[in-house]
């Protein structure tokens, strides 16, 4: 499993919610200068309920903006603990300790992406292969660290 590969779809993934982001927030503030009336009262509760879906949208396209700066300074070399840029294998599951852009298949693999202060990443950070830890009572044990 190449963690460069991973970082690739990542961004991507990232990139495409950002663009995304500036689209709908455009979209919305020409709706918002569409929006002539007469109507008093009734004009300015229509634009404060648009400046408050631009708000909305703008804090979403922080979140991802910021998510993608995390990505930049992650490591894609091989540790043998569990840290930030670890793919870890358990024998539940495959994880990726990155930023949470949900689920990612590569090379015909589900890799669950989470974000560091993730409880399951907490849980295990640190942790070496062979070691186990415990997340709302189900016990996971470490197989593989990429």
């Amino acid at each position: 499993m190449d963690k460069k590969e991973l970082l690739k779809i990542i961004k991507a993934k990232l990139t495409d919610k950002i663009h995304h982001f500036e689209n709908l927030i455009a979209e919305t503030r020409a709706s918002s200068n569409d929006t002539k009336s007469s109507m008093g009262d009734k004009y300015e509760t229509g634009r404060e309920m648009l400046q408050q879906e631009i708000n909305n949208l703008q804090r979403q396209l922080n979140e991802s903006l910021n998510q993608l700066a995390v990505i930049q300074k992650i490591s894609s070399e091989p540790s043998d603990k569990v840290q930030n840029g670890s793919l870890v294998k358990t024998d539940k599951g495959l994880f990726y300790i990155t930023v949470s852009v949900g689920e990612i298949i590569s090379e015909n693999q589900k890799i669950m992406t989470i974000s560091a202060e993730s409880p399951l990443a907490r849980a295990m950070s640190g942790k070496k292969a062979e070691e186990s830890f415990s997340i709302n009572n189900i016990i996971q044990t470490i197989q593989k660290i990429g």
